[in-house]
């Protein structure tokens, strides 16, 4: 199993309608074949300044592979987070 995380901030101001609107097509991404346990999150430690997060898992490389050339998946990097992302950090795990 593959957790993948990544946490972010964006452009838009907090609570803008630019910021819900992103949040609301992100969700296209737990459409994906493969994606599970898909959750958008809010940041809330004093320990770091990122806001926002996503969190999913696969259940294997194949499936995180397939994931990051899926159609769907390319198109909002392209489109939306390489746009709206102001700065972001990712995180893939596996079980120890």
């Amino acid at each position: 199993m593959i957790r993948h995380t990544v946490v972010f901030n964006l452009k838009h101001a907090h609570g803008s309608l630019q910021e819900k609107a992103f949040l609301r097509d992100a969700m296209v991404l737990k459409e994906i074949p493969g994606v599970k346990k898909f959750e958008q999150l809010r940041q809330v430690s004093k320990k770091n300044d990122y806001e926002f997060g996503f969190s999913m898992e696969f259940a294997d490389q194949d499936a995180y592979d397939a994931y990051n050339e899926h159609p769907k998946h390319v198109k909002f990097v392209k489109e939306r987070w390489e746009r709206e992302v102001e700065r972001f950090l990712e995180i893939d795990y596996v079980p120890v």
